[in-house]
């Protein structure tokens, strides 16, 4: 996964380095943490595939792919803005399960089926004019400079699904 403005290494981010690099399931982890765990869907549907997800995901920049963005949220406060993107023909089939997740985790279905292979990570401190940073401040009435966030790729069948995981401050005390 080459892309120059996601790097495989990691670097100003100490605080956040332990979310960052974690390679377990996130949802586990926050579970793990808080007395109560909710995912709450901000999005689910078409949506435009930014530029820096288009090439991982072989599509031209500017078209559209099924798209599922929500909040994690540990004890009634967000603490992780979830995008996951995939083609849409491939929810007739290898994917057709991020359909009908709702209020579930992604991370339940991905870590749990045998076949799905993770890619490595990358990282970035996303800026205020990245689209995702803009998604995942909406519930903010602060926000930072700059979000830390990582992606993977995950497979199954060949079938190629981008999720992208950008931490909000509050999973700090957690």
């Amino acid at each position: 996964m080459r892309d120059p403005y996601w790097q495989s290494l990691l670097s100003g981010s100490e605080a956040y380095t332990p979310w960052l690099r974690d390679h377990g399931s996130l949802t586990r982890r926050i579970q793990q943490r808080c007395e109560h765990f909710e995912v709450k869907p901000s999005h689910n549907g078409l949506a435009r595939v930014a530029y820096d997800e288009a090439a991982l995901l072989s599509f031209q920049f500017d078209t559209y792919a099924f798209s599922r963005e929500v909040f994690l949220c540990a004890d009634n406060t967000p603490v992780v803005f979830a995008h996951s993107t995939c083609a849409s023909k491939h929810l007739r089939g290898t994917w057709k399960s991020m359909l009908g997740l709702g209020n579930r985790s992604l991370g339940t279905l991905l870590f749990t089926h045998p076949l799905v292979k993770r890619h490595p990570l990358h990282f970035k401190a996303l800026q205020p004019h990245h689209p995702l940073y803009q998604s995942a401040t909406v519930v903010l009435d602060k926000p930072p400079s700059r979000l830390w966030a990582r992606r993977s790729l995950f497979t199954l069948h060949g079938a190629p699904l981008l999720v992208t995981e950008v931490f909000l401050p509050e999973i700090l005390k957690l």
